[in-house]
């Protein structure tokens, strides 16, 4: 009996088992500070379902291949970083997610493990294959995407402003010396203007201790200069995964 006639079989015996096609998708972020804006990056697809249409970067998993490397894998063919910080989001399995789980496809079904990824924007360079389009898209912008990505990007967008409250993802993608400034400019682009006050967040990092002084100062513009400081991971290690550590 061929692979096909038992799909049928099953089928008709009220015993279906779904054939799964597994598939990575990154939401990848990016801060625009200059402009206070953030940023995701999309692709435009290039074949059916959904052709001509934006989605996120996006591959199906090959053969022998773990699900970590395929997300890495979409981020090497599509954009240069040196720093950048990726972990699993979620995976989206539900039935009729992708147009392909026709009624005649046997039972196949389209799963979607997504990462989300957040990058440095001013080192990031986009890979123009010269077929595909690619860009980034600012996130109060979204056009509608492609499957269900826009729900990817919501739950993408949702995990970062969280991890944002407690850990030190920020300070994956910024230079290794930075000023407050540049912090905090980082922190009300994901979390939004109203999230804090300079004077208290400036007051309430530097009296936790896991910033140093760099004893540097950086002239930018008109103002006094800025005292430049590094992250201190070993004095962070004690805070990790308390809440509302910055905020």
């Amino acid at each position: 009996m061929s692979r096909t006639q038992r799909k049928i079989a099953h089928l008709l015996a009220g015993e279906a088992l779904a054939d799964f096609r597994v598939g990575v998708d990154n939401a990848i972020f990016s801060v625009d500070t200059a402009l206070n804006r953030l940023l995701v990056l999309l692709v435009m697809r290039q074949e059916e379902p959904f052709l001509g249409q934006w989605s996120l970067p996006g591959t199906l998993v090959r053969q022998g291949e773990s699900l970590e490397n395929a997300a890495y894998r979409i981020l090497s063919e599509k954009i240069r970083a040196r720093n950048l910080y990726l972990e699993q989001l979620y995976t989206f399995g539900g039935p009729n997610r992708d147009p392909r789980e026709a009624e005649d496809s046997y039972g196949v079904r389209y799963l979607s493990v997504s990462y989300f990824a957040l990058v440095r924007y001013a080192e990031a360079e986009l890979i123009a294959d010269g077929v595909s389009g690619i860009a980034w898209y600012p996130l109060d912008q979204l056009p509608q995407l492609a499957f269900d990505h826009n729900k990817i990007l919501e739950y993408g967008h949702c995990r970062l402003r969280n991890k944002l409250e407690y850990s030190p993802v920020a300070f994956d993608v910024l230079p290794e010396v930075f000023t407050l400034s540049d912090l905090f400019q980082l922190y009300t682009t994901v979390l939004g203007d109203n999230f804090s006050d300079y004077s208290n967040f400036r007051s309430r990092l530097l009296k936790l201790g896991f910033l140093r002084d760099t004893g540097i100062k950086a002239s930018r513009g008109a103002g006094r200069p800025a005292s430049l400081y590094r992250f201190d991971a070993e004095a962070f290690a004690p805070l990790k995964d308390k809440p509302l550590v910055f905020i």
